[in-house]
Protein backbone atom coordinates (compact mmCIF):
# COMPACT_ATOMS: atom_id res chain seq x y z
CA UNK A 1 0.00 0.00 0.00
CA UNK A 2 1.06 3.55 -0.65
CA UNK A 3 1.65 5.66 1.90
CA UNK A 4 2.13 8.82 0.29
CA UNK A 5 -1.23 10.65 0.11
CA UNK A 6 -2.68 11.96 -3.09
CA UNK A 7 -0.88 15.38 -3.68
CA UNK A 8 -3.31 18.72 -2.49
CA UNK A 9 -4.54 20.18 -5.13
CA UNK A 10 -5.02 24.37 -4.05
CA UNK A 11 -7.97 27.16 -5.28
CA UNK A 12 -7.27 28.37 -8.70
CA UNK A 13 -9.21 29.15 -11.70
CA UNK A 14 -10.83 26.82 -14.10
CA UNK A 15 -9.54 27.67 -17.86
CA UNK A 16 -11.97 29.06 -20.09
CA UNK A 17 -13.41 26.30 -22.84
CA UNK A 18 -15.48 29.82 -24.74
CA UNK A 19 -14.33 32.72 -26.21
CA UNK A 20 -14.74 35.65 -24.05
CA UNK A 21 -16.58 38.62 -25.31
CA UNK A 22 -14.81 41.80 -25.51
CA UNK A 23 -17.16 42.84 -22.18
CA UNK A 24 -15.78 39.71 -20.52
CA UNK A 25 -12.40 40.55 -21.47
CA UNK A 26 -12.44 43.90 -19.87
CA UNK A 27 -14.85 43.13 -16.60
CA UNK A 28 -12.15 39.50 -16.47
CA UNK A 29 -9.33 41.40 -16.86
CA UNK A 30 -10.71 44.32 -14.56
CA UNK A 31 -11.33 41.98 -11.87
CA UNK A 32 -8.71 39.39 -11.80
CA UNK A 33 -6.60 39.43 -15.17
CA UNK A 34 -5.34 34.93 -14.10
CA UNK A 35 -9.01 34.08 -15.05
CA UNK A 36 -9.26 35.35 -18.74
CA UNK A 37 -7.14 32.72 -19.69
CA UNK A 38 -8.66 29.69 -21.82
CA UNK A 39 -7.83 26.43 -22.79
CA UNK A 40 -5.63 26.72 -25.53
CA UNK A 41 -3.34 28.68 -23.09
CA UNK A 42 -2.78 25.52 -21.19
CA UNK A 43 -2.13 23.04 -23.98
CA UNK A 44 -1.17 24.85 -27.05
CA UNK A 45 3.00 26.01 -27.44
CA UNK A 46 2.01 29.53 -29.07
CA UNK A 47 -0.81 31.65 -29.90
CA UNK A 48 -1.15 34.21 -32.49
CA UNK A 49 -4.41 35.76 -32.63
CA UNK A 50 -6.07 39.06 -32.32
CA UNK A 51 -6.77 40.65 -29.06
CA UNK A 52 -8.61 43.73 -28.65
CA UNK A 53 -7.75 44.66 -31.79
CA UNK A 54 -4.35 44.34 -31.53
CA UNK A 55 -2.35 41.43 -32.81
CA UNK A 56 -0.94 39.42 -29.61
CA UNK A 57 1.29 36.38 -29.49
CA UNK A 58 1.15 33.99 -26.25
CA UNK A 59 4.52 32.32 -25.97
CA UNK A 60 4.56 29.03 -24.21
CA UNK A 61 7.03 27.03 -25.85
CA UNK A 62 10.58 27.43 -23.95
CA UNK A 63 12.22 27.70 -26.97
CA UNK A 64 10.50 30.66 -28.11
CA UNK A 65 10.22 32.12 -24.65
CA UNK A 66 14.04 32.08 -25.21
CA UNK A 67 14.47 33.66 -27.92
CA UNK A 68 11.97 36.58 -26.94
CA UNK A 69 13.86 37.33 -23.48
CA UNK A 70 17.50 36.33 -24.03
CA UNK A 71 18.86 36.10 -27.57
CA UNK A 72 16.59 38.63 -29.05
CA UNK A 73 15.71 40.31 -26.67
CA UNK A 74 16.32 44.30 -28.01
CA UNK A 75 13.45 43.52 -30.08
CA UNK A 76 11.20 43.52 -27.47
CA UNK A 77 10.48 46.55 -25.45
CA UNK A 78 8.26 47.02 -22.20
CA UNK A 79 4.66 46.39 -23.80
CA UNK A 80 2.54 49.34 -23.21
CA UNK A 81 0.02 48.74 -21.37
CA UNK A 82 2.53 47.47 -18.22
CA UNK A 83 4.61 50.97 -18.17
CA UNK A 84 0.72 52.21 -18.12
CA UNK A 85 0.28 50.66 -14.88
CA UNK A 86 4.08 50.62 -13.52
CA UNK A 87 5.38 53.52 -14.55
CA UNK A 88 3.24 56.03 -12.80
CA UNK A 89 3.89 54.05 -9.64
CA UNK A 90 7.86 53.71 -9.89
CA UNK A 91 8.65 55.76 -12.54
CA UNK A 92 12.40 55.34 -13.95
CA UNK A 93 12.79 52.14 -10.82
CA UNK A 94 14.61 49.20 -12.22
CA UNK A 95 11.20 47.54 -13.21
CA UNK A 96 10.50 49.95 -15.39
CA UNK A 97 13.18 51.63 -17.01
CA UNK A 98 14.88 51.19 -20.20
CA UNK A 99 17.61 51.72 -22.52
CA UNK A 100 20.45 53.69 -20.66
CA UNK A 101 18.50 54.29 -17.89
CA UNK A 102 17.79 51.06 -17.09
CA UNK A 103 21.51 49.98 -17.90
CA UNK A 104 23.28 52.74 -15.29
CA UNK A 105 20.66 52.09 -12.27
CA UNK A 106 21.27 47.92 -12.61
CA UNK A 107 25.02 48.88 -12.66
CA UNK A 108 24.85 50.65 -9.85
CA UNK A 109 23.10 48.20 -7.85
CA UNK A 110 24.84 45.11 -8.66
CA UNK A 111 27.49 45.18 -6.31
CA UNK A 112 24.85 44.79 -3.45
CA UNK A 113 23.44 41.44 -4.93
CA UNK A 114 27.04 39.60 -5.66
CA UNK A 115 26.45 36.17 -4.12
CA UNK A 116 29.68 37.65 -1.37
CA UNK A 117 27.82 40.35 -0.25
CA UNK A 118 24.31 38.58 -0.33
CA UNK A 119 25.82 35.72 1.63
CA UNK A 120 26.90 38.64 4.09
CA UNK A 121 23.62 39.27 4.78
CA UNK A 122 22.28 35.49 6.45
CA UNK A 123 22.95 36.53 9.61
CA UNK A 124 20.95 39.55 9.92
CA UNK A 125 17.85 38.02 7.57
CA UNK A 126 17.92 35.52 11.25
CA UNK A 127 18.22 37.68 13.22
CA UNK A 128 15.26 40.09 12.01
CA UNK A 129 13.41 36.78 11.23
CA UNK A 130 13.83 35.86 14.87
CA UNK A 131 12.99 39.38 16.52
CA UNK A 132 9.84 39.30 14.41
CA UNK A 133 8.82 35.95 15.90
CA UNK A 134 8.63 37.52 18.89
CA UNK A 135 4.56 38.67 17.93
CA UNK A 136 3.99 34.74 17.80
CA UNK A 137 5.33 33.71 21.31
CA UNK A 138 2.76 35.46 23.47
CA UNK A 139 0.26 33.14 22.95
CA UNK A 140 0.04 29.34 22.49
CA UNK A 141 -2.57 29.74 19.82
CA UNK A 142 -3.61 33.00 17.76
CA UNK A 143 -5.49 33.63 14.59
CA UNK A 144 -3.23 35.58 12.19
CA UNK A 145 -3.46 36.75 8.25
CA UNK A 146 -0.19 35.44 7.05
CA UNK A 147 -0.27 37.43 4.19
CA UNK A 148 -0.07 40.62 6.43
CA UNK A 149 2.27 39.19 8.24
CA UNK A 150 4.91 37.94 6.06
CA UNK A 151 4.48 41.78 4.28
CA UNK A 152 5.57 42.91 7.43
CA UNK A 153 8.36 40.82 8.03
CA UNK A 154 9.78 40.73 4.49
CA UNK A 155 9.63 44.74 4.81
CA UNK A 156 11.48 44.56 8.11
CA UNK A 157 14.25 42.43 6.62
CA UNK A 158 14.95 44.86 3.61
CA UNK A 159 15.24 47.40 6.03
CA UNK A 160 17.48 46.16 8.34
CA UNK A 161 19.85 44.19 5.51
CA UNK A 162 19.56 47.55 2.66
CA UNK A 163 19.07 50.71 4.31
CA UNK A 164 20.57 49.87 7.73
CA UNK A 165 17.36 50.25 9.80
CA UNK A 166 16.71 53.78 8.71
CA UNK A 167 14.26 54.14 6.54
CA UNK A 168 11.99 56.91 8.09
CA UNK A 169 8.06 55.54 8.12
CA UNK A 170 6.65 57.85 10.69
CA UNK A 171 2.86 57.43 9.38
CA UNK A 172 2.83 54.67 7.64
CA UNK A 173 1.01 51.40 8.05
CA UNK A 174 3.36 49.64 6.37
CA UNK A 175 1.38 46.41 5.11
CA UNK A 176 -1.89 48.08 4.47
CA UNK A 177 -0.45 51.26 2.58
CA UNK A 178 1.56 48.45 0.52
CA UNK A 179 -1.74 46.53 -0.32
CA UNK A 180 -3.98 49.89 -0.78
CA UNK A 181 -0.94 51.19 -3.33
CA UNK A 182 -1.07 47.85 -5.72
CA UNK A 183 -5.13 47.50 -5.44
CA UNK A 184 -6.23 51.06 -6.64
CA UNK A 185 -2.48 51.79 -8.63
CA UNK A 186 -1.49 48.46 -9.42
CA UNK A 187 -4.16 47.38 -11.60
CA UNK A 188 -5.50 47.75 -15.11
CA UNK A 189 -7.80 49.87 -15.88
CA UNK A 190 -10.36 49.96 -18.94
CA UNK A 191 -8.98 53.38 -20.00
CA UNK A 192 -5.40 50.98 -20.63
CA UNK A 193 -7.54 48.51 -22.65
CA UNK A 194 -9.06 50.43 -24.79
CA UNK A 195 -5.75 52.93 -25.69
CA UNK A 196 -7.11 55.60 -24.42
CA UNK A 197 -4.55 58.74 -24.11
CA UNK A 198 -2.41 58.79 -21.45
CA UNK A 199 -3.72 62.35 -20.07
CA UNK A 200 -7.28 61.16 -19.21
CA UNK A 201 -7.26 60.23 -15.79
CA UNK A 202 -7.20 56.65 -14.72
CA UNK A 203 -9.84 56.55 -11.71
CA UNK A 204 -8.42 53.58 -10.31
CA UNK A 205 -5.55 55.00 -9.68
CA UNK A 206 -6.61 58.59 -8.79
CA UNK A 207 -8.15 57.19 -5.63
CA UNK A 208 -4.13 55.62 -4.90
CA UNK A 209 -2.42 58.97 -5.33
CA UNK A 210 -2.50 59.39 -1.51
CA UNK A 211 -0.92 56.24 -0.92
CA UNK A 212 1.69 56.79 -3.61
CA UNK A 213 2.81 60.11 -2.56
CA UNK A 214 3.18 59.20 1.00
CA UNK A 215 5.64 56.40 0.23
CA UNK A 216 7.36 59.28 -2.00
CA UNK A 217 7.70 61.05 1.22
CA UNK A 218 9.13 58.15 2.83
CA UNK A 219 11.70 57.84 0.19
CA UNK A 220 12.81 61.60 0.16
CA UNK A 221 12.94 61.63 3.96
CA UNK A 222 15.00 58.81 4.27
CA UNK A 223 17.39 60.56 1.83
CA UNK A 224 17.33 63.58 2.99
CA UNK A 225 17.80 62.12 6.38
CA UNK A 226 20.70 59.88 5.38
CA UNK A 227 22.28 62.96 3.45
CA UNK A 228 22.22 65.10 6.60
CA UNK A 229 23.79 61.92 8.37
CA UNK A 230 26.87 61.39 6.19
CA UNK A 231 27.35 65.35 6.63
CA UNK A 232 27.33 65.53 10.41
CA UNK A 233 29.04 62.11 11.61
CA UNK A 234 30.59 60.27 8.10
CA UNK A 235 32.21 57.56 9.91
CA UNK A 236 28.65 56.75 11.20
CA UNK A 237 27.32 56.09 8.13
CA UNK A 238 26.77 52.36 7.20
CA UNK A 239 27.80 51.43 3.64
CA UNK A 240 24.72 49.93 2.67
CA UNK A 241 22.32 49.42 -0.22
CA UNK A 242 21.10 53.62 0.37
CA UNK A 243 25.14 54.69 0.61
CA UNK A 244 25.42 52.89 -2.69
CA UNK A 245 22.82 54.50 -4.31
CA UNK A 246 23.24 57.68 -3.18
CA UNK A 247 27.53 57.43 -3.98
CA UNK A 248 26.07 56.81 -8.02
CA UNK A 249 24.41 60.09 -8.14
CA UNK A 250 25.99 62.47 -10.86
CA UNK A 251 26.62 62.93 -14.28
CA UNK A 252 28.16 59.95 -15.25
CA UNK A 253 25.46 57.95 -12.81
CA UNK A 254 21.89 58.22 -11.46
CA UNK A 255 20.17 61.56 -10.97
CA UNK A 256 18.16 62.08 -8.06
CA UNK A 257 15.07 61.63 -9.67
CA UNK A 258 16.43 58.37 -10.50
CA UNK A 259 17.65 56.92 -6.94
CA UNK A 260 14.15 58.39 -5.90
CA UNK A 261 12.73 56.15 -8.44
CA UNK A 262 14.46 53.08 -7.51
CA UNK A 263 14.44 53.25 -3.49
CA UNK A 264 10.29 53.51 -4.36
CA UNK A 265 10.68 50.29 -6.43
CA UNK A 266 12.65 48.36 -3.63
CA UNK A 267 10.58 49.84 -0.59
CA UNK A 268 7.37 49.93 -1.46
CA UNK A 269 7.36 46.82 -4.50
CA UNK A 270 11.12 44.90 -3.73
CA UNK A 271 10.00 42.62 -0.77
CA UNK A 272 6.57 42.34 -2.19
CA UNK A 273 7.08 39.13 -4.13
CA UNK A 274 9.04 37.46 -1.48
CA UNK A 275 6.29 38.19 0.97
CA UNK A 276 3.64 36.51 -1.43
CA UNK A 277 5.90 33.53 -1.86
CA UNK A 278 6.29 33.04 1.64
CA UNK A 279 2.29 33.88 2.42
CA UNK A 280 1.40 30.70 -0.41
CA UNK A 281 3.96 28.62 0.72
CA UNK A 282 2.87 28.84 4.44
CA UNK A 283 -0.86 28.08 3.62
CA UNK A 284 0.25 25.33 1.07
CA UNK A 285 2.47 23.30 3.50
CA UNK A 286 -0.55 23.91 6.05
CA UNK A 287 -2.59 21.41 3.64
CA UNK A 288 -0.30 18.97 2.68
CA UNK A 289 1.06 17.53 6.18
CA UNK A 290 2.83 14.70 4.34
CA UNK A 291 5.07 17.69 2.56
CA UNK A 292 5.23 19.81 5.92
CA UNK A 293 6.17 16.95 7.55
CA UNK A 294 9.46 16.35 5.17
CA UNK A 295 10.52 20.22 5.53
CA UNK A 296 10.12 20.17 9.37
CA UNK A 297 12.49 17.14 9.54
CA UNK A 298 14.90 18.66 7.23
CA UNK A 299 14.85 21.73 9.41
CA UNK A 300 15.18 20.18 12.60
CA UNK A 301 18.04 18.45 11.46
CA UNK A 302 19.97 21.07 9.90
CA UNK A 303 19.80 23.60 12.95
CA UNK A 304 20.47 20.43 14.91
CA UNK A 305 24.17 20.72 13.40
CA UNK A 306 24.18 24.30 13.90
CA UNK A 307 25.42 25.59 10.71
CA UNK A 308 25.24 29.11 10.26
CA UNK A 309 22.40 30.95 8.62
CA UNK A 310 24.64 31.25 5.34
CA UNK A 311 24.59 27.56 4.62
CA UNK A 312 20.53 27.16 4.95
CA UNK A 313 20.05 27.53 1.56
CA UNK A 314 22.57 24.99 0.47
CA UNK A 315 21.46 22.55 3.41
CA UNK A 316 17.87 23.12 3.21
CA UNK A 317 16.77 21.17 -0.27
CA UNK A 318 13.12 20.25 0.87
CA UNK A 319 12.63 23.61 2.08
CA UNK A 320 13.77 26.02 -0.87
CA UNK A 321 11.98 23.39 -2.98
CA UNK A 322 8.45 24.08 -1.31
CA UNK A 323 9.33 27.48 -1.67
CA UNK A 324 10.04 27.19 -5.12
CA UNK A 325 6.58 24.85 -6.04
CA UNK A 326 4.52 27.99 -3.96
CA UNK A 327 6.48 30.08 -6.56
CA UNK A 328 5.46 27.66 -9.22
CA UNK A 329 1.72 27.74 -8.39
CA UNK A 330 1.62 31.40 -7.49
CA UNK A 331 3.97 32.99 -9.25
CA UNK A 332 4.73 36.23 -7.46
CA UNK A 333 4.85 38.12 -11.50
CA UNK A 334 2.42 36.54 -13.19
CA UNK A 335 2.75 37.97 -16.49
CA UNK A 336 5.70 39.76 -18.50
CA UNK A 337 4.58 41.61 -21.25
CA UNK A 338 6.69 42.65 -24.55
CA UNK A 339 5.92 44.60 -27.63
CA UNK A 340 7.89 44.01 -31.20
CA UNK A 341 9.78 46.96 -32.18
CA UNK A 342 10.69 45.66 -35.22
CA UNK A 343 9.13 42.87 -37.96
CA UNK A 344 10.79 38.89 -37.23
CA UNK A 345 10.22 35.36 -37.97
CA UNK A 346 11.35 33.06 -35.63
CA UNK A 347 11.93 29.19 -36.77
CA UNK A 348 11.68 26.48 -34.01
CA UNK A 349 13.81 23.50 -33.95
CA UNK A 350 10.51 21.44 -34.93
CA UNK A 351 10.11 23.85 -38.10
CA UNK A 352 7.37 25.80 -36.56
CA UNK A 353 7.53 29.26 -38.33
CA UNK A 354 6.03 32.23 -36.32
CA UNK A 355 5.79 35.49 -38.52
CA UNK A 356 5.57 38.80 -36.07
CA UNK A 357 4.81 42.08 -36.82
CA UNK A 358 6.07 45.31 -35.66
CA UNK A 359 3.75 46.30 -32.36
CA UNK A 360 2.65 42.73 -31.51
CA UNK A 361 2.26 42.22 -27.51
CA UNK A 362 4.43 39.56 -26.75
CA UNK A 363 2.91 37.78 -23.53
CA UNK A 364 5.10 35.53 -21.80
CA UNK A 365 3.27 34.10 -18.28
CA UNK A 366 4.46 32.34 -15.49
CA UNK A 367 1.07 32.02 -14.37
CA UNK A 368 -0.34 29.84 -17.65
CA UNK A 369 3.57 28.52 -18.07
CA UNK A 370 4.06 26.95 -14.95
CA UNK A 371 0.27 25.10 -14.65
CA UNK A 372 0.87 24.40 -18.89
CA UNK A 373 0.06 20.41 -19.15
CA UNK A 374 2.77 20.04 -21.53
CA UNK A 375 5.74 20.53 -19.08
CA UNK A 376 4.41 19.81 -16.27
CA UNK A 377 2.89 16.43 -14.67
CA UNK A 378 0.05 16.66 -12.42
CA UNK A 379 0.58 21.00 -12.89
CA UNK A 380 -2.67 21.99 -10.55
CA UNK A 381 -1.29 19.73 -7.34
CA UNK A 382 1.67 21.06 -4.79
CA UNK A 383 4.23 18.52 -5.58
CA UNK A 384 7.47 19.87 -4.10
CA UNK A 385 9.67 17.21 -5.15
CA UNK A 386 10.22 18.83 -8.53
CA UNK A 387 12.19 20.82 -7.22
CA UNK A 388 14.16 18.86 -4.90
CA UNK A 389 18.25 18.50 -6.53
CA UNK A 390 17.65 15.10 -8.33
CA UNK A 391 14.76 16.28 -10.47
CA UNK A 392 15.82 19.81 -11.09
CA UNK A 393 17.32 18.74 -14.54
CA UNK A 394 14.09 17.40 -15.62
CA UNK A 395 12.91 21.34 -16.00
CA UNK A 396 13.61 23.41 -18.68
CA UNK A 397 15.61 26.44 -17.88
CA UNK A 398 12.28 28.62 -19.67
CA UNK A 399 9.38 26.75 -18.11
CA UNK A 400 9.94 28.14 -14.47
CA UNK A 401 10.12 31.96 -14.67
CA UNK A 402 9.76 32.92 -10.80
CA UNK A 403 12.46 35.77 -11.27
CA UNK A 404 11.86 36.51 -14.91
CA UNK A 405 14.99 35.30 -16.98
CA UNK A 406 17.61 37.15 -19.27
CA UNK A 407 19.15 40.61 -18.86
CA UNK A 408 15.99 41.76 -16.91
CA UNK A 409 16.05 39.09 -14.54
CA UNK A 410 15.38 39.79 -11.22
CA UNK A 411 18.27 41.05 -9.65
CA UNK A 412 17.25 40.45 -6.10
CA UNK A 413 16.34 36.52 -6.92
CA UNK A 414 19.22 34.75 -4.47
CA UNK A 415 18.41 37.24 -1.75
CA UNK A 416 15.25 36.04 -2.02
CA UNK A 417 15.92 32.76 -1.91
CA UNK A 418 18.13 32.67 1.05
CA UNK A 419 15.82 35.14 2.84
CA UNK A 420 12.88 32.44 2.36
CA UNK A 421 14.77 29.80 3.38
CA UNK A 422 15.98 31.54 6.53
CA UNK A 423 12.58 32.88 7.65
CA UNK A 424 10.97 29.70 6.63
CA UNK A 425 13.23 27.66 8.91
CA UNK A 426 12.91 29.74 11.87
CA UNK A 427 9.20 29.85 11.68
CA UNK A 428 8.46 26.18 10.86
CA UNK A 429 11.31 25.05 13.71
CA UNK A 430 8.66 26.72 16.35
CA UNK A 431 5.69 27.02 15.34
CA UNK A 432 2.78 25.01 12.61
CA UNK A 433 0.25 26.89 10.55
CA UNK A 434 -3.02 25.41 10.02
CA UNK A 435 -5.76 26.60 8.12
CA UNK A 436 -8.91 28.21 9.74
CA UNK A 437 -11.97 26.63 8.83
CA UNK A 438 -13.15 27.07 5.17
CA UNK A 439 -9.92 28.70 4.44
CA UNK A 440 -9.69 27.97 0.51
CA UNK A 441 -8.23 31.80 -0.84
CA UNK A 442 -8.61 32.71 -4.24
CA UNK A 443 -5.62 33.82 -5.86
CA UNK A 444 -6.03 37.23 -7.49
CA UNK A 445 -3.92 39.08 -9.92
CA UNK A 446 -2.59 42.81 -9.37
CA UNK A 447 0.86 43.38 -9.96
CA UNK A 448 1.92 40.10 -7.53
CA UNK A 449 -0.48 37.37 -7.04
CA UNK A 450 -2.57 38.13 -3.99
CA UNK A 451 -4.67 36.08 -1.75
CA UNK A 452 -8.19 37.57 -2.18
CA UNK A 453 -9.14 38.33 1.82
CA UNK A 454 -5.68 37.61 2.92
CA UNK A 455 -4.72 34.22 4.34
CA UNK A 456 -5.90 33.94 8.35
CA UNK A 457 -4.32 30.79 9.89
CA UNK A 458 -4.22 29.50 12.93
CA UNK A 459 -0.79 29.32 14.42
CA UNK A 460 0.62 27.44 17.34
CA UNK A 461 3.48 26.48 19.22
CA UNK A 462 4.88 23.11 18.11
Amino acid sequence: MDATPQPFIPPHPVPRTHVPSRLEVVRTVMRNPIELWGEPSYTRTHILARFLNETTLICNHPELIRHVLVDNQKNFRMARVRQLILRPILRDGLLTAEGETWRRSRKAMAPVFTPRHIKGFANMMKSRADDFLDRYRNRNEQVRDVAVDMTELTYEILAYTLFSDEVVTAGVDFADDVDRLLSTMGRVDPLDLLKAPEWLPRLQRVRGRATLAKFRKVVRDTMDARRAKRHESPDAVKNDFLTLLLDAEGPDGLTADEIEDNLITFIGAGHETTARALGWTLYLLANAPHERALVEEEIAQVLADGPPPVEWLEKMPKTRAAFEEAMRLYPPAPSINRMAVEDETITLKDGTRIDIEAGTTVLVMPWVLHRHRLYWDNPNAFMPARFWPENRDRIDRFQYLPFGVGPRICIGATFALQEAVIALALMLNEFRFEPTPGLAPWPVQRLTVQAQNGLPMRITRR
